[in-house]
């Protein structure tokens, strides 16, 4: 099962960072309504939070070659959905997941942050995006912080749902195991402890960042 760790961790890393930034994207489309895309962005997050994880992975599964396909077809792009690798499909799913949570996390984090520092901000010439770089987004993490862990932790734990399209990560090695020894228990438990573990650094790195940030909440600019 260790084996299949190096998968579980690029499964729940890369959605990470690639869900931030929709997550970010997401946000600031809703806080300042750009015209037509912000009712969009309000769907896509009313959607994608108000339904489970693995029917984003199903979806995404089913759709998305039916859709390269026509495409292809249409424009004579002269590709095809087989070559897509199955690690794609789950790195889609889970962004647009985990980005749909993101955006609402990062949207509470930005409007907690006094509107007097931007204004204090923009007093002693600093422009909108020097304020929101040097002052309110480093705020906005450190407000959002724990629960951006949890949504990594969810992200890990919703790892296990790719083994519904065959991808063998941790869980799914822990079914192929237990099937070939008939040692259920023992190949869920180590499996749990796995996962166990993982969360444990996760939480710890957490912390580590917290500190690093929390230097803004004590009135520091970096």
């Amino acid at each position: 099962m260790l084996k299949a760790l190096p998968l579980t961790l690029v499964i729940s890393i890369v959605p990470l960072f690639t869900g931030f930034i929709v997550g970010v994207v997401v946000a600031f489309v809703r806080m300042y309504k750009v015209k037509y895309i912000h009712r969009i962005a309000q769907f896509y997050v009313s959607f994608f939070r108000g339904t489970p994880l693995l029917l984003h992975i199903m979806l995404v599964y089913f759709a998305l070659p039916m859709i390269l396909d026509a495409l292809s077809v249409r424009y004579g792009w002269g590709i095809s959905s087989s070559f897509i690798p199955l690690i794609m499909f789950i790195f889609v799913a889970f962004t647009l997941n985990i980005g749909a949570y993101m955006s609402e996390t990062i949207r509470s984090g930005i409007l907690s942050v006094s509107i007097g520092q931007l204004e204090a901000a923009y007093s002693v010439g600093m422009t909108t995006s020097q304020a929101m770089r040097r002052i309110v987004i480093p705020q906005a993490l450190m407000a959002s912080l724990p629960n951006l862990l949890s949504k990594f932790v969810g992200l890990l734990h919703g790892s296990s749902l790719a083994f519904t399209i065959s991808l063998q990560e941790v869980n799914g090695t822990a079914h192929i195991v237990a099937m070939r020894n008939w040692k259920y228990l023992e190949a869920f438990i180590a499996a749990a402890v796995i996962y166990w573990i993982l969360t444990i650094i996760a939480e710890h790195i957490s912390g580590l960042l917290e500190k690093r940030l929390n230097v803004y909440s004590k009135g520091g600019v970096a």
